[in-house]
C-alpha cells in the first residue's frame, strides 16, 4: 500500500467514525454497536498510523519504503507514544 493509499484509507476511517457518532446521537444505532465498531475503527487507525511511520522510517532511513508492513492491532496497540 503506498502513502497516499494509507492516507485515503485513514481519512476513509476517520469518516466512518463520525458518522457513527451522528448514527448514534440520533439513535440509528446502540451505544454496544457503536463502542463495538468505534473499537474496530481505532485498531484499523492504529495500523494505518504505524504502517505509514514504518514507510517513512524506511525511505528517510535510505530504505524501501515497499518492505513496511502491516502488524497485528495487539502489536501496534501495546506500542507507548
Amino acid at each position: 500500500m503506498r502513502d497516499d493509499e494509507i492516507l485515503t484509507k485513514i481519512s476513509a476511517l476517520v469518516t466512518e467514525e463520525h458518522e457513527l457518532r451522528n448514527k448514534l446521537t440520533q439513535g440509528e444505532v446502540t451505544t454496544d454497536e457503536e463502542q463495538e465498531r468505534i473499537k474496530q475503527l481505532e485498531f484499523a487507525l492504529d495500523q494505518c498510523w504505524d504502517l505509514l511511520r514504518q514507510r517513512r522510517a524506511r525511505r528517510s532511513a535510505g530504505e524501501d519504503p515497499d518492505h513496511a508492513a502491516a502488524r497485528p492491532a495487539n502489536e501496534v496497540e501495546n506500542y507507548r507514544q
